[in-house]
């Protein structure tokens, strides 16, 4: 069975690729992220896909970031010697603009001796799995059969790619194009996409607002997030990644290449918190290009990263599934659902660009009037039944998250109207104050002594919710109210288990869930924190730091027992989850410095 923390990533806002310990990138959708995989042997091992460069004895390597980079470095030590794979996907500045071709470098050298290795590029035709046809030439392979030319360049002589193993006595250079092959030289070409794009993470990195402590987590979280971010629309997918099964056996494999309006919110609530602002300018753009194609703002919880929402949901039963665990699922039935907290995480998404001085040249009418309509309609679909944050598959009840989400979305654009638009202030106070009212009516269980999952809940096992941990975030009660201190305690001691926080304990169709959701152990950190308990946040987050891959990547799920990340990776809802921790928990540079 594979494990995800032998994998890395590599990405360029375009597009994103896998690179296992073996040197073989064994995931890489092309041209974009959510595009079929030319490399696929994620989902298939034995005839997925692949692109090797490394070791003839099969022998893995060590794998490390270049520092502040997301250049990743894949190290082997053999007996004939030592050498280093470097990967990256070229993104760096040409007169103030930045270039992100859709180009996969990678550069191998020998370290001391001389070590044999092996070379073994073999896509794949997409979801097909068929072979393209290679058209060999000199320094060049074309492999036929794409929409764009795809084509290998490398200084390697071509006996040799094609998996013969050889010694390794030089620097050598491959080049994996998109598109019409460039006509600069392949050696100055791969150089200086390495030395420019090391340039541009370092620099981007030093502007990076990072907490005293988790200081290495958060900054390899923020180069994470960066790659999940589509530039060309201004989407944000929830993975890079589909079809990795939750838990073993499970069959909850789902595919998170697109962008969930909900987790870009929490996207750029982490990209606030590291003072990067320019992920939320271009969500607006692709949010705007939503709405506007959408009077009445029934929304999908998500789309592609182009905007459109064809996800109808299939099997593709000619892929044996990540270790042999199926099914593959292509697109993504959640796209059918109601999910009524997603007007609330849009209006919290947008709500700093009206209450913050900085962004006073990014407010157009446009975007209010968005604010408003997102703010009524919160209002006019909250307390009736939906799928919630967790895209249950069984019937729909009122949820009371989605509901607390509804009040967010009516209380913050208050808050925007009456310093912009005061003519219907009173009316949006007037509605959050209503909401307010009933969720606390009809989701507050005296007995068990928290706010539980949905409306009249009743039974312990059955409606405790870690969603509502948030509560104490969105300051829907003062956070030294007992009802808010005896939720999340409640919330933490039924739900936790090996100290780690899962989402629910019922079934929900596919029956009760066997690993923690990560996301919800962090959420309780950033809680408790809150709440003045920051040395039990502390200790907390401090349990999260074993299950991050030796290269600092997180998953969706952990199982405690097993130890192992499960679900989509790398995971974006997990990454912004430890980077708001990690600011919540930590003391302020003016406590260390």
């Amino acid at each position: 069975m594979p494990k995800l923390e032998d994998l890395g990533l590599i990405g360029n806002c375009q597009f994103a690729a896998l690179v296992d310990r073996s040197g073989a990138v064994n995931w890489c959708c092309l041209p974009r992220l959510d595009g079929e995989p030319v490399f696929g042997a994620l989902l298939d091992e034995a005839d997925g896909g692949t692109f090797e460069v490394g070791s003839a004895a099969g022998t893995p390597g060590v794998q490390r970031y270049l520092p502040n980079t997301n250049v990743l470095e894949t190290t082997f030590r053999t007996a004939e010697g030592a050498f280093r794979v470097l990967d990256l996907a070229p993104r760096y500045f040409v007169q103030q603009r930045v270039i992100t071709p859709t180009e996969l470098v990678r550069i191998v050298e020998p370290i001391e001796g001389m070590p044999r290795i092996t070379v073994r590029c073999e896509p794949r035709l997409g979801w097909s799995k068929k072979r393209p046809e290679r058209l060999e030439s000199s320094g060049h392979i074309d492999f036929l059969g794409y929409p764009r030319p795809l084509r290998l360049t490398s200084d390697i002589p071509q006996t040799f790619l094609t998996g013969a193993p050889f010694a390794l006595t030089q620097r050598h250079h491959l080049i994996l194009t998109w598109g019409p092959p460039p006509d600069e030289p392949l050696p100055a070409r791969c150089e200086r996409h390495l030395s420019e794009t090391v340039r541009y993470w370092q620099v981007w990195v030093k502007h990076c607002d990072v907490p005293p402590h988790f200081q290495n987590e958060v900054i390899r979280s923020a180069l994470a997030l960066k790659l999940h971010c589509y530039e060309d629309t201004g989407a944000i997918v929830a993975s890079t990644t589909m079809a990795i099964p939750e838990s073993p056996g499970s069959g909850r494999t789902w595919d998170y290449r697109y962008c969930w309006l909900r987790d870009a919110y929490y996207v750029l609530d982490a990209f606030r918190m590291l003072g990067h602002f320019e992920e939320r300018e271009g969500f607006l753009k692709y949010l705007l290009n939503i709405a506007g194609g959408n009077p009445e703002l029934d929304l999908s919880p998500l789309y592609r990263i182009d905007g459109s929402s064809d996800l109808e949901e299939t099997v593709l039963s000619n892929w044996a599934g990540f270790g042999g665990e199926g099914p593959v699922r292509l697109g993504n039935g959640a796209a059918l659902h109601k999910q009524h907290d997603l007007f609330g995480e849009l209006v919290l998404a947008l709500e700093p660009v009206f209450l913050d001085s900085r962004f006073e040249n990014e407010r157009t009418r446009e975007s209010l009037d968005l604010i408003e309509r997102l703010a009524r309609r919160a209002v006019a679909v909250a307390g009736t039944p939906d799928a919630g944050i967790w895209e249950l598959r069984t019937e729909w009840t009122p949820q009371t998250f989605s509901s607390v989400m509804c009040w967010a979305a009516a209380d913050r654009a208050a808050r925007i109207a009456a310093v912009h638009r005061p003519a219907i202030a009173a009316e949006m106070r007037a509605a959050a104050d209503r909401l307010h009212h009933q969720i606390v009516e009809q989701a507050w269980n005296p007995t068990l002594g928290a706010f539980v999952s949905s409306y009249g809940g009743q039974n312990l096992d059955q409606t405790l919710d870690a969603s509502l941990i948030q509560l104490a975030k969105l300051r829907f009660l003062p956070l030294d109210d007992p009802r808010m201190r005896s939720s999340i305690q409640a919330i933490a001691n039924g739900l936790g288990r090996d100290g780690w926080l899962f989402r629910y304990a019922h079934d929900d169709g596919f029956g009760q869930p066997t690993v923690a959701f990560v996301i919800c152990t962090l959420w309780l950190a950033e809680a408790l924190a809150l709440m003045g308990r920051r040395d039990e946040a502390r200790v907390l987050l401090e349990r999260v730091r074993p299950a991050l891959s030796p290269l600092g990547l997180l998953a969706e799920d952990y199982d405690p027992i097993g130890r192992r990340l499960w679900g989509n990776f790398p995971q974006a809802y997990s990454h912004a989850g430890l980077i708001n921790a990690a600011f919540a928990t930590s003391p302020s540079w003016s406590e260390i410095l």
